[in-house]
């Protein structure tokens, strides 16, 4: 499993991530895939994913998941659909939030129970930031989870 943090550091984590993908906001416009620079957040990047929204909204798929993820997985999550990564309720629970992001073209947080993966005393609280190629479509998520322990979740940090 991955190193945990506690959730007022991954609160932090998640204001520093978002900060950075404001900044790159240009009005109404969302940023691109290619405005993200890694080198802006590079202590997060063991648990930051790229998400593929796919034709049709019909699915996702993890371009790019950080290596601290694999321990979360139990296996290397990159280039599957979440079909292929998550049970069919933990998959459903991701394609509703992802869903969310792109139609409502805005960023979304919440918490997520690992109780599918057989750790129901950690949750993952997530981050997801929508990306545009065009500055309208969403056509990739950028995300951050960090992993925190059940009695760590009294954050303040509600889903969006």
């Amino acid at each position: 499993m991955a190193v945990q943090i506690g959730a007022p550091a991954a609160a932090r984590a998640h204001q520093e991530l978002f900060a950075y993908w404001a900044s790159l906001r240009r009005g109404a416009r969302l940023p691109a895939r290619r405005d993200i620079h890694p080198e802006g957040f590079k202590r997060l990047l063991p648990t930051i994913s790229l998400t593929d929204v796919l034709p049709g909204r019909a699915d996702y798929r993890l371009r790019l998941a950080g290596t601290a993820l694999h321990g979360v997985y139990g296996r290397e999550i990159t280039g599957r659909r979440l079909s292929e990564v998550y049970s069919t309720s933990a998959a459903d629970y991701w394609r509703l939030e992802l869903d969310k992001v792109v139609a409502e073209r805005r960023p979304t947080v919440g918490v997520h129970n690992l109780a599918w993966r057989g750790a129901s005393h950690l949750s993952i609280l997530w981050l997801r930031l929508p990306l545009a190629s065009n500055g309208a479509d969403v056509d990739m998520i950028l995300g951050y989870d960090a992993v925190v322990g059940l009695g760590q979740l009294h954050s303040g940090i509600r889903a969006a």
